[in-house]
């Protein structure tokens, strides 16, 4: 048996880029093929409503995520892998803990704050201006995706670590109301070791900074974005600081130590902007070319890509409807017989 259980959730509202896999799916795919431990990952696609309105492209990204989980090789024998959507329990157990969960600790989330903060900064009468429900409860239908599986671990980044802490708070209210050990108390697990990208502009490498290099871009894109990295005036001959250099950076998110001093190397020997350009390019190039092939592979096929996602939803709904079947008793909404 296993002792841990750990949870990812990854929201379908864009093409994942290269900061996407140094940060999430590089390390998530890794600890797939863990034994000791019960993976799940999913398709956040419920959540994905919240910021995009435009369903052709929340289909196109749900597509293009789950083939590139699977063609970088996430291991779905060992990891239960679906799509949130696909659980009908979730929003079951989101009502349930909608029930228990206090309105001023939703009033309390960074996310919700923020767009308060903004509406009052730009001076309008109704602070909740924009604001859906969505938005507003998106803690707790978050919750119910952690606590529907009893997941022990949820690796996410410093900004979700309130959503992991409002988790604990509804599983330990449900538990004491209802008079039972229901849900295991998450706990969020910040890896400092995870490395964020910069992107074209040098900011964060994000799709709200359209600064992004798609993970699977062809050759002749990926090429033409390297070359658009912004780098400083400085001339061929003179030496570079590597460490506050987004090529270097990018580069050394894809390189081994040893590969990584010789650029360190060729840095303090002052290597052109063009030629370090070129050098990141192939180098990033020939790790991403048997996993392009392979996601270009998937997104052809479809209906292989449907069959594992449904394999994984009929293992998840196994787990969720038992837990399911214990809950609606325990509130009062079992059978009479």
């Amino acid at each position: 048996m296993t002792s841990t259980r750990v949870l990812t959730g990854i929201t379908t509202t864009g093409t994942p880029h290269l900061g996407n896999y140094v940060g999430a799916i590089r390390p998530a795919i890794a600890a797939s093929q863990d034994d000791s431990v019960q993976s799940y990952y999913f398709l956040a696609d419920l959540h994905a409503l919240i910021k995009a309105s435009d369903p052709k492209r929340v289909q196109q990204s749900r597509l293009e995520i789950a083939a590139t989980w699977l063609a970088l090789g996430l291991d779905t024998d060992n990891a239960i892998f679906y799509r949130q959507s696909d659980i009908h329990e979730t929003t079951e157990l989101a009502w349930l803990l909608s029930c228990v969960c206090a309105k001023g600790l939703m009033n309390r989330a960074h996310a919700y704050k923020a767009g308060v903060a903004e509406n009052e900064d730009s001076g309008s009468p109704d602070p909740d201006r924009g604001i859906t429900m969505g938005l507003f409860s998106y803690p707790v239908l978050m919750a119910a995706d952690i606590l529907l599986f009893n997941a022990n671990r949820v690796p996410v980044g410093r900004d979700q670590v309130q959503h992991i802490e409002m988790a604990r708070d509804m599983a330990g209210r449900f538990n004491h109301l209802y008079k039972g050990n229901y849900f295991t108390l998450p706990e969020a697990v910040v890896d400092e070791r995870v490395q964020t990208l910069n992107g074209l502009d040098g900011r964060k490498m994000s799709k709200s900074y359209d600064n992004t290099i798609p993970l699977f871009s062809s050759e002749k894109k990926l090429l033409k974005l390297i070359r658009k990295i912004k780098t400083n005036s400085l001339e061929p001959g003179e030496p570079k600081d590597p460490d506050t250099c987004t090529l270097f950076q990018i580069y050394s998110a894809f390189a081994s130590e040893s590969e990584e001093q010789d650029m360190r190397t060729r840095y303090a020997e002052g290597i052109g902007w063009g030629d370090a350009k070129n050098a990141v390019f192939e180098h990033l190039n020939a790790q991403l070319e048997g996993p392009r092939g392979e996601y270009e592979r998937l997104m052809q096929d479809p209906g292989h890509i449907e069959s594992v996602l449904q394999k994984g939803a009929e293992r998840a709904r196994g787990e969720a409807n038992a837990l399911l079947e214990r809950l609606r008793p325990a509130v009062g909404l079992g059978r009479f017989v």
